[in-house]
């Protein structure tokens, strides 16, 4: 492999972690205010 095709998957590598890293990130959020509000909703 050249030098260029690697440093090329690793930056797509990058980019698809980056976005899965902000899409779970949402999702975690998302999850803790719902707990929150169910939280809140029983006391």
């Amino acid at each position: 492999m050249a030098k260029e095709e690697i440093k090329s998957l690793v930056e797509n590598s990058k980019k698809i972690l980056e976005q899965d890293f902000e899409q779970h990130s949402k999702n975690v959020k998302s999850e803790l205010n719902s707990f929150k509000k169910k939280t809140l909703d029983r006391v």
